[in-house]
């Protein structure tokens, strides 16, 4: 199941306490304090892992605890610290303070390693407070409590190229082609109702990371249809492909309605390098392609993933985008 957003609460453990102890042995009557001091708690640690895609994890998991230092004991003897505690999270992730709406983290490498809560310190013992004028102290210092927040989990798929288009305008067919990923095809409006990644080659042992996004209708920005859920994973992305079915008849105001809602989500989106693809060539002919064609916006790549037609042009363009090629 395909989750990118999670609310959490997560507490860091507490320091343990320092102790009160005095020196105790045989023809030494006068030993002096040694309590130790109490031990670290555990802290939070969020690593960014490539292996997952979801934060399923965490949907039923809502509180996460790492575990207390110890008190320290007679002897000097500081007492045992608390493990950190480490949660494995999805590269792309962003994590932010609820009540302060601070972002703590954006987990956008692999094995990326950050601090979420940072454990107690240990209390001091009360060897610590010995002195010349105090040469017997009873007094030690408890463990400082460890940081709990509340927190928000949310997943921003981190792709190079991210396809985006009307429902059933053919972006799934055009993943499978050009990658190893399987997303459901079906001549159907909305069959995509995640967003899929796969992996296609390019030249030159180049490749890129390629996203589907769900199907976007007019509106979407202020969430009709599916697509409005998977507009934050578009953000990420370097390079925005428009895909738009050649039997459109209305190809330019399915640009305009595409561009749109990028723009009510995210006006920064419009900067980005952008490519219009024009899909399905193997369903209409020649001479109706240069019929339909004169209206049409410039710099359009046509190409049929069935067929393979147009493809290495469009290969070409996507590496030239990304790679400068």
């Amino acid at each position: 199941m395909f989750i990118d957003y999670v609310e959490i609460n997560i507490k860091a453990g507490n320091g343990g306490n320092g102790c009160v102890a005095f020196h105790t042995e045989k023809f030494i009557p006068k030993g002096g304090p040694d309590g130790g001091d109490g031990g670290r708690g555990g802290s939070i640690v969020g690593i960014a892992d490539p292996q997952l895609t979801t934060l399923l994890d965490y949907r039923y998991k809502k509180h996460i605890k790492a575990i207390n230092g110890r008190p320290g004991e007679g002897r000097l003897r500081s007492g045992k610290s608390g493990k950190d505690l480490e949660i494995r999270i999805p590269v792309g992730t962003l994590i932010k303070d609820l009540e302060t709406n601070e972002l703590i983290a954006d987990f956008d490498e692999p094995d990326k390693r950050i601090v979420l809560a940072k454990g107690g310190r240990g209390g001091w013992g009360n060897d610590h407070f010995k002195s010349a004028t105090n040469q017997a102290p009873r007094i030690a210092k408890p463990g400082q409590k460890g940081v709990e927040k509340r927190i928000s989990l949310e997943l921003k798929l981190l792709a190079d190229v991210g396809l985006v288009g009307l429902p059933n305008a053919g972006k799934s067919t055009i993943l499978a082609a050009y990658s190893a990923a399987r997303p459901k095809i079906a001549d159907y409006p909305f069959t995509t109702l995640i967003p899929n990644l796969g992996i296609v080659k390019l030249h030159d042992y180049k490749s890129c990371v390629m996203a589907d996004i769900p199907g976007l209708i007019k509106g979407a920005a202020e969430g009709k249809g599916l697509g409005h859920q998977f507009l934050k994973h578009v953000q990420r992305t370097r390079l925005i492909v428009y895909i738009i079915d050649v039997n459109d008849v209305l190809i330019n105001e399915s640009l305009e309605t595409l561009k749109q809602e990028l723009k009510d989500f995210d006006p920064d989106l419009l900067k980005r390098p952008s490519l219009i693809v024009i899909t399905k060539l193997d369903t209409v002919s020649n001479d109706d392609i240069k019929v339909i064609s004169k209206d049409w916006p410039n710099d359009y790549i046509m190409i049929s993933a069935v067929t393979g037609f147009g493809a290495d042009k469009f290969l070409n363009a996507v590496e030239s985008v990304l790679y400068g090629r």
